[in-house]
C-alpha cells in the first residue's frame, strides 16, 4: 500500500522533471536551436496547434532556424504567431519558407533568461512539493483509517522525505547547467 503510494509520488515527481526539462530545452543560449519556436501555438483553420505539428524546423546556419510549412498557406499564420510571441524574433518570408535570423545575446538578455530559468525552476520545485504534501496527506489518512501502523507511517514518511529531495536536487542540477548554459559567451 505504502510502496504503490511512493511508486505513483515517483511517477509525479517524474513528470514534473520531464516538463522542466523540455521546457528548459526552449530557452535561447547561444546556438540556434528548434526547441525554441516548436511548441509555439500557431492560430489556423480556427484551431490553436503547436508550431512542430504543422512545419519542418531545422537548423541551417548556427544563428539561424528555418521553418517549412507541410500547408505553404500557413505561413502567414505562423509569422503572425512568431510576431506575436515574446521571442523577439522578425520572421523572414521567401514565400516557401520562414527564416529566423537569431541575434548574439546581451548580457542583459542573458541575466532575463536566467531569471526565467530561476522561476521555472521554483515553479517545478513547488511541483514537487504538492506531490509530497498529497502522498504524506494520504499516509496521514491510511494511519487515521488504521491501513497501516505508525511505524509505517514515519517510514513511508522518510521514504517519501529522500523521493523529495532526490528530485528537487535533480531540478536544481538542471537548473544551474542552464543558467550555466546561457550565461556562456
Amino acid at each position: 500500500m505504502i510502496r504503490d503510494l511512493l511508486h505513483e509520488a515517483e511517477n509525479r515527481m517524474r513528470g514534473a522533471v520531464s516538463s522542466l526539462e523540455s521546457d528548459l530545452a526552449g530557452y535561447r543560449t547561444s546556438r540556434a536551436s528548434p526547441h525554441l519556436v516548436e511548441k509555439l501555438e500557431v492560430e489556423m483553420y480556427g484551431q490553436s496547434m503547436h508550431l512542430i505539428q504543422m512545419a519542418v524546423i531545422s537548423v541551417p546556419e548556427p544563428q539561424q532556424l528555418a521553418i517549412r510549412p507541410y500547408d505553404i498557406s500557413a505561413i502567414s499564420a505562423i509569422e503572425r504567431a512568431i510576431m506575436k510571441s515574446n521571442l523577439g524574433l522578425n520572421p523572414n518570408n521567401d514565400g516557401k519558407i520562414i527564416r529566423l535570423n537569431l541575434p548574439r545575446l546581451t548580457e542583459e538578455r542573458r541575466r532575463d533568461l536566467s531569471k526565467l530559468v530561476g522561476q521555472r525552476v521554483e515553479d517545478a520545485k513547488v511541483a514537487v512539493r504538492n506531490v509530497r504534501r498529497d502522498t504524506l496527506n494520504d499516509l496521514r489518512d491510511f494511519k487515521n483509517e488504521s491501513l497501516i501502523t505508525e511505524d509505517e507511517f514515519f517510514r513511508g514518511q522518510d521514504d517519501l522525505q529522500e523521493l523529495t529531495d532526490k528530485y528537487v536536487k535533480q531540478i536544481d542540477e538542471l537548473g544551474s547547467q542552464k543558467e550555466k548554459e546561457i550565461m556562456e559567451v
